[in-house]
């Protein structure tokens, strides 16, 4: 990080010093910036690999989903993190609610604060659980949400409520 600011302000002090001032191409700002070896380098991609992986969990199809919407049990979730006032355009039938933008401190209650709060109870750590939301969006940021904290058997209902309405042929509202 040194290394960049160093050259980056020799750059440009040796640039203000000429007479007109030129444009510096973007790799002479940046050429300090490669790696001391290909081990710090390799490193590098392996944490932005552990990053990414983060987003990987199993997406399942309207096919799939189905099936669970039909017979559902009470060891596994169908969870809308859509907000409230979504949810009153329709629903997934045997889905709850529980919005994106309060999961995270959602996770972290204790189990009766939980069920108190939601009206279900907390899922646990091992549990399924399958997040939806209007696109697909927000139940991927949800299936990320919930792996950051210990949460393993997670799913992704990529198509969401618009793929459900559109194969139920439900109109919408």
């Amino acid at each position: 990080m040194w290394r960049i600011t160093l050259t980056r302000s020799v750059l440009v002090s040796q640039t203000v010093r000429c007479a007109r001032p030129s444009v510096l191409p973007r790799t002479a700002l940046y050429r300090s910036a490669r790696y001391e070896s290909q081990d710090a380098r390799k490193e590098w991609l392996e944490k932005n690999d552990d990053l990414q992986r983060d987003w990987d969990a199993k997406e399942l199809s309207y096919e799939e989903l189905k099936p669970k919407t039909q017979q559902p049990t009470p060891d596994k979730y169908l969870i809308d993190v859509r907000e409230p006032d979504e949810v009153r355009l329709g629903t997934i039938p045997s889905a709850v609610n529980l919005p994106l933008s309060v999961l995270s401190g959602a996770l972290h209650l204790k189990p009766d604060t939980f069920k108190a709060q939601y009206g279900f109870d907390k899922p646990q750590k091992d549990q399924e659980i399958v997040f939806y939301c209007r696109s697909g969006k927000r139940s991927t940021t949800a299936c990320d949400v919930a792996k950051r904290n210990g949460f393993t058997n997670l799913l992704n209902y990529k198509g969401s409520w618009l793929d459900w309405v559109e194969r139920e042929g439900i109109k919408p509202v």
